[in-house]
């Protein structure tokens, strides 16, 4: 009988262990899915659920499946905040991956810090999501910074034969710090350039009419955009209507991801063919065996002859947050923190390494002029180049 009891007795205190162990890990990822930002939030998710299912079919990580659950966020930082609240109080998730704008991820930055849950940004830039004042232990990003992409568009920008420069971005946080990081740096490497014109229209602004007149008055010789998603499409058609890339002659540049496949797919003959744009990632690229295999996996998950590039930022973000579970040996928040301090992950684009000083992978992007190619029926950047951003963190 004793022998039975202690049986008894051991299976029962073994039994919670075994649950916990068959317990999925929670991700809950906030991102707008719908209106204009959808265009890059809708792919982010997919590419965030396609590592998920690839990782699961492989026993998913300590013996546990992974499972992510996505809220609209509505690219607003109310909702964003709302949602991830929902997230952790409500669905227990473990870890946050996402938002999109760089209003949603530091006011979700804030719920991670007061939860104590990581949160894992994978596409908003501003510099203020980690900078000293606004860094803690729980935040941590594998995009691009708005200092990193202002001063590798500023690059590109002083070789053209301009010096009357104009800047068109939303007034908020993004457009705000990608364009003083362009201004300073385009200034420091060519003093003779002039900004003659800047205009701030509203975030998600549908009317561009007027401040593109505004600007086409003081007649600059090129212009730097940081308005992005479906607002870039809304906003450029509008532009090409009134003449503007002509009288510049194309002497734009689109950061905030003009130039991604999405962007020139769902305008087809009304993109601005002829200006310069950047990208997370480009199927046509085909740098490396791993990005090629990855599109080729990506290319069938989407059913999609050519797919997103925006997948490539919600792969990456669950892919750091996998590998950090896996060092840290455990799904503790606090654990999983600390394997993320100096990671380096191989990703599709090549190897990359949350710096631990300020949680910020050195996540560069491709640039490049778009053109017409016959091979495919939209526009693309040729020659697309990756920028490595490591020279313009700091």
């Amino acid at each position: 009988m004793l022998h039975v009891f202690t049986l008894l007795l051991a299976a029962l205190l073994t039994f919670p262990l075994v649950a916990e162990a068959q317990k999925p890990i929670k991700v809950g990822m906030p991102m707008p899915l719908s209106g204009p930002p959808a265009l890059f939030g809708d792919p982010a998710t997919k590419g965030a659920q396609m590592f998920v299912d690839e990782i699961n079919a492989k026993g998913g990580v300590l013996g546990r499946k992974l499972e992510l659950l996505t809220r609209d966020s509505k690219a607003d930082a109310n909702e964003a905040v709302r949602v991830a609240r929902e997230l952790i109080l409500k669905e227990n998730v473990d870890f946050l991956v996402g938002t999109l704008t760089s209003a949603e991820g530091p006011a979700v930055s804030v719920v991670a810090k007061e939860n104590k849950i990581v949160f894992i940004a994978p596409i908003p830039k501003t510099d203020q999501l980690t900078a000293a004042d606004k860094l803690h232990p729980y935040v941590f990003r594998v995009a691009a910074t708005t200092t990193m992409e202002g001063r590798s568009a500023a690059e590109i920008v002083a070789k053209w034969p301009a010096t009357n420069v104009a800047t068109m971005s939303f007034d908020y946080a993004y457009g705000q710090d990608v364009t003083r990081a362009f201004v300073d740096h385009l200034k420091k490497i060519k003093p003779s350039v002039q900004i003659v014109d800047q205009q701030w229209p509203k975030l998600g602004e549908q009317d561009y009419n007027p401040f593109i007149n505004a600007q086409m008055a003081k007649k600059p010789e090129a212009i730097f955009s940081s308005i992005w998603g479906g607002f870039f499409v809304t906003y450029s058609k509008q532009a090409k209507a009134l003449g503007m890339f002509d009288t510049i002659k194309y002497n734009f540049i689109g950061v905030g991801e003009a130039a991604t496949p999405e962007t020139t797919k769902s305008m087809g003959a009304d993109y601005p063919v002829g200006i310069w744009g950047n990208s997370y990632d480009a199927f046509y690229w085909g740098e490396t065996p791993a990005h090629r295999d990855y599109t080729t996996r990506l290319s069938k998950y989407l059913k999609d002859e050519y797919p997103s590039s925006w997948a490539i930022q919600g792969y990456i973000g669950m892919q750091f947050l996998a590998e950090a579970i896996k060092k840290a040996g455990s799904t503790d928040s606090d654990k999983v923190a600390k394997a993320l301090l100096g990671l380096t992950v191989e990703t599709p684009i090549g190897p990359l390494t949350i710096r631990e000083k300020d949680h910020q992978a050195n996540r560069g992007q491709l640039y490049g002029k778009t053109v017409k190619d016959a091979k495919y029926p939209f526009a693309i950047m040729k020659p697309v180049t990756y920028v490595d951003p490591s020279r313009f963190m700091d």
